[in-house]
């Protein structure tokens, strides 16, 4: 590697590894911020609440990468044309193209990377995160007992009031327990004492009474009333206290738990099945006329999947040649005997003219199923270009930030967080919208999600080609400059018309 290049890559490693810790640790706080709660409301334990924010990590650092080039180019090259050293390079020769190549080619190595990390490990991570979300629904909140008002019970119609609880201890005095879980009946149970204990299974909570009555009320005899006295009495509320079980089963995973291959397999799918609802309907008129005509049916049209191809089809090679292959078995037994030569009669002879016209629900039915699958196709599609958008804004993003490193170089802190936060935001509102467009079938899928890329990289090259011609970098920054940019823009217009 030339020297120049080591040099200008190295001056951008400590801004990449900066800002992608600060970033990843900013957004990780705001996901502790809003789930903290509700995951400590649980009674979870703290490895619980760990692996939770351990599986939102890759989901953060897909978005924070891309963040992490744009801050980290923009930084490195506003301390190069701060210090003087691009104007150095330029009086030695150095073209704006020799500086900007091995940045290109870092953002290059950074987009296969970042690729392969949102199409293959992100999946898998959303995949145990949304398990393990299914997981937490599913417990109940660790029971706890407060002194001098009625504690409801979950998940029964059983409630405590106790006068003071212990909770070191378990202990409770004044202890009133107001039963209502009998269809016929209505308890309340008064004790002196009583003593708190979890059953060995640790779901059930069990309650030591002392010294009390039991108050009984039939529904059935609204005039009898049962008063029962006893020394000690032992209570047991089921199902208070519940273990977080871990679902070893499969979860319906969405389009942000797929791979792109898998979601293309759902893209294909669907779009053989919108095609299939325009034959259907075809034939519908088709049936309609051979009716009216009395000609017999035509034969349904033979429909095969399409294989995978390009980078899938690469990937599955891959997998066949690291993992084991399946057994196969030599013969199927559906399949006709070798050597045989079978001949099918021509089934079209014996086919009678359609029974009748076709009716407004079976045309009904074609257009909604194409429209469906239409859409589905579009959702799915979506997905796919986003994998191949945030990872490839490695390469606009570091174009953008070079072009405005150059062009004020005394932008100073400003200028890094200014423009990082102008240029995301231009991407992240594009993606959004265009993910929004392409979800309603407005707008293709591919125009949606690569509008911001062709945006930003219009703008990159454009910007490389101005910042190449001028020779000095010492310029600031400041809004004067930029007004006397657009003025004499505009005077060059008008001369050249």
């Amino acid at each position: 590697m030339p020297l120049l290049s080591r040099y200008v890559l190295g001056r951008l490693v400590a801004p990449f590894l900066f800002a992608l810790a600060a970033l990843t640790g900013f957004m990780l706080l705001s996901q502790v911020a809003k789930r903290f709660e509700q995951l400590t409301g649980k009674g979870l334990g703290w490895q619980v609440i760990a692996e939770v924010f351990g599986l939102s990590l890759p989901f953060i650092l897909a978005l924070t990468i891309p963040m992490a080039v744009l801050v980290a180019v923009l930084f490195a090259f506003s301390q190069l044309a701060a210090d003087n050293e691009v104007t150095a390079m330029r009086a030695s020769g150095v073209s704006v193209a020799q500086l900007v190549g091995p940045v290109l080619v870092a953002a290059l190595a950074m987009t296969a990377c970042t690729f392969v990390f949102v199409d293959q490990v992100l999946p898998r991570s959303n995949t145990r995160l949304r398990n393990l979300y299914f997981d937490i629904a599913r417990k109940k909140p660790t029971f706890e007992l407060h002194e001098q008002i009625i504690n409801a019970i979950p998940s029964s119609n059983y409630f405590v009031r106790a006068a003071g609880i212990d909770q070191r201890r378990g202990i409770m005095h004044n202890v009133a327990i107001y039963d209502l879980e009998g269809q016929w009946s209505r308890r309340v149970i008064y004790a002196d004492s009583g003593r708190m204990a979890v059953s060995a299974d640790g779901s059930d909570l069990v309650l030591e009474l002392q010294v009390g009555e039991v108050h009984e009320f039939p529904a059935s005899e609204p005039a009898d009333f049962r008063l029962i006295g006893f020394q000690s009495n032992r209570v047991v509320l089921h199902d208070v206290y519940d273990e977080l079980q871990r679902n070893t089963g499969a979860v319906v995973r969405g389009d942000r738990e797929m791979s792109s291959c898998e979601m293309l397999d759902i893209v294909r799918q669907a779009r053989r099945e919108a095609r299939q609802a325009g034959r259907d309907r075809s034939g519908l008129l088709e049936r309609d006329l051979r009716y009216l005509a009395g000609v017999p049916a035509a034969a349904p049209p033979s429909t095969s999947p399409e294989p995978r191809s390009g980078y899938c089809a690469w990937l599955d090679a891959l997998g066949r040649l690291v993992l084991p292959r399946t057994a196969e078995a030599q013969d199927s037994a559906q399949a006709p005997a070798r050597g045989l030569n079978l001949k099918l009669p021509d089934s079209s002879v014996r086919r009678s003219p359609p029974a009748a016209m076709s009716t407004w629900g079976e045309i009904a039915t074609t257009v909604s199923t194409a429209d469906f699958a239409a859409r589905r196709a579009a959702q799915y599609a979506v997905e796919v270009h986003k994998k191949w958008v945030i990872a490839v804004a490695c390469i606009p993003f570091a174009l953008v930030a070079i072009v405005l490193a150059l062009r004020f170089p005394r932008g100073g802190v400003g200028l890094v967080i200014g423009g990082a936060m102008a240029v995301f935001s231009v991407f992240w509102v594009g993606l959004t919208a265009g993910e929004a467009l392409a979800d309603k079938h407005y707008v293709a899928p591919w125009l949606a999600m690569w509008s911001p890329i062709l945006i930003l990289s219009t703008i990159g090259l454009a910007g490389l080609m101005l910042v190449s011609r001028e020779m000095g970098s010492t310029r600031g920054g400041d809004w004067e400059e930029v007004s006397q940019w657009f003025r004499d823009l505009v005077r060059r217009r008008k001369r050249a018309a």
